[in-house]
């Protein structure tokens, strides 16, 4: 990492703004699979001693986005293609109800909201500025968690989505990808609106948050060296539990 001038706020615990930053740099693959995060560089960066980077980077394991090899090194992990199908497999037992829910309870009201942000979205649908069109697809899909009341289940989802979102962050600027995403949107918006007839909200649910997964070997064989695919994660969930984060 460079030396860059990062103002923390002091009035807020050091160790999560340091855990934020760099979990915000690896969800955008900014920090890349298998990239080495040394200590001594990120107490640099943001003018921290050792302990808030030490805890930082704890939390950042237990979310399985970094690999800790005790008085070894510290590396951003693979995305984990077997995390990735549970993600989804969350996601769409989470969203499906949501929808099918909130398309009977308030159709109208939701589907106005999605519309808004999905117009500020399609604004934004462009290769130079797809961070701001990933965080408007995240505004879209928290609309339903928090219109149907669940937006702790919402924050959970986020802590367990990491290696799917990294994933999508991959495919995002695939050529079409973008697109396919605003014709989801306005299909499930559609839908909803519709008051789901013949389960159409549910069934467009479906199909989008299908997608990224449906082009996983695109993705890994254009990025190999950053996906682990189900084999191998199998035999790295296998070793995990001997792990310890002693050395750090």
């Amino acid at each position: 990492m460079r030396p860059s001038t990062i103002v923390l706020d002091r009035s807020r615990q050091v160790a999560v703004q340091v855990y934020e930053i760099l979990r915000e740099r690896i969800l955008a693959v900014e920090l890349a699979p298998g990239a080495l995060l040394v200590r001594g560089d990120i107490q640099e960066e943001f003018g921290v001693s050792q302990t808030p980077v030490r805890d930082a980077l704890l939390r950042l394991q237990e979310e399985g986005l970094v690999d800790i090899f005790p008085q070894h090194a510290t590396l951003v992990s693979r995305i984990d293609i077997g995390h990735a199908r549970q993600a989804q497999f969350l996601r769409l037992s989470l969203e499906l109800e949501a929808v099918r829910r909130l398309s009977a309870d308030s159709p109208a009201e939701t589907a106005a909201e999605l519309a808004e942000v999905l117009e500020q979205q399609d604004r934004v649908a462009d290769p130079s500025t797809h961070d701001r069109f990933d965080a408007l697809d995240r505004d879209f899909h928290r609309v339903l968690y928090a219109r149907s009341g669940n937006l702790g289940l919402w924050r959970m989802m986020r802590t367990r989505s990491t290696h799917l979102d990294r994933l999508r962050r991959l495919n995002l600027p695939m050529p079409g990808k973008m697109q396919a995403v605003l014709e989801d949107h306005r299909a499930i918006v559609r839908a909803v609106e519709a008051a789901n007839r013949s389960g159409e909200a549910e069934q467009a649910m479906r199909r989008h948050l299908s997608g990224t997964l449906a082009m996983v070997d695109a993705i890994s064989d254009r990025y190999p060296e950053f996906v682990l695919r189900d084999d191998e994660g199998a035999v790295v969930r296998r070793a995990e539990p001997g792990r310890v984060a002693a050395g750090l």
